[in-house]
């Protein structure tokens, strides 16, 4: 099995570590894990602000590039969710291009998704002791129905306690351009998010979203919070012992 890891902009620019997770999950199904150098941005900030020429200038080469692999896994569901449903869309005026993208679309899946499709939690055997709250991204929840694959994969985390947030599907304020936008509805809604993390009592925020993770870990920082952020990723493959989103590495 071969599969192509998207690892996305923000992993890749600020948080490298996950995609390493990642490729150690996928390696423990026997996949062949593969991160094609031409990838780039899969130009949803361009999509989201309305600006849908770039927005298909960015998808094209990024389509060719991912195009032929067996399987393209993404740690975060918004890029996950650019490819698997608004790629199909932008080219529905382009034949050929269309169904490039559908072919693609047809090939992706958001990590959990792919590890639990798989058979992945029958791998897991990263050990946490402690409890964690998952949060959900809008993306990964509303477009791609991802919400019962990343916590039945947190089951199989040794001395792991699961708690649910309170509002749990209520969004972070993050929404990719939206925080910058909309910075002050966006830090009321992140200030909530926070808040509903220190009142369940978890230890760790964990969330398969990079953007989220971010815009909740510098709101919890500034709130001198003691809780820490990690992406699924890094808890399931056992890299949960490493400083978290917000935390100095150690020396």
């Amino acid at each position: 099995m071969r599969v192509a890891l998207f690892v996305s902009c923000l992993v890749d620019l600020f948080r490298p570590r996950v995609g390493f997770a990642a490729a150690s999950l996928l390696e423990r199904l026997g996949a062949e894990v593969v991160v094609p150098p031409a990838q780039t941005c899969c130009g949803q900030p361009a999509y989201n602000s309305g600006d849908f020429d770039t927005a298909r200038e960015i998808a094209r080469p990024l389509i060719d590039a991912l195009g032929f692999y067996e399987h393209v896994v993404v740690p975060s569901g918004s890029c996950a969710g650019m490819l698997i449903l608004h790629y199909p869309e932008l080219f529905k005026a382009e034949p050929l291009w269309q169904a490039k993208a559908e072919t693609l679309a047809a090939r992706t899946r958001e990590l959990s998704a792919f590890l639990a499709e798989h058979g992945g939690d029958k791998l897991i055997d990263a050990s946490f002791a402690g409890k964690v709250a998952m949060h959900d991204s809008c993306s990964a929840r509303r477009e791609l129905g991802v919400h019962a694959q990343p916590r039945a994969l947190l089951e199989q985390v040794a001395g792991l306690e699961q708690v649910e947030l309170k509002d749990a599907e209520t969004c972070c304020g993050f929404g990719g351009t939206f925080c910058v936008k909309y910075p002050d509805i966006s830090g009321r809604m992140v200030s909530d998010k926070a808040e509903a993390v220190a009142a369940s009592g978890a230890d760790v925020l964990v969330s398969g979203d990079l953007g989220c993770l971010m815009n909740i870990a510098g709101r919890l920082k500034r709130m001198n919070s003691q809780v820490r952020v990690y992406h699924l990723a890094e808890v399931l493959a056992g890299m949960a012992d490493q400083p978290g989103m917000g935390e100095p590495d150690k020396p």
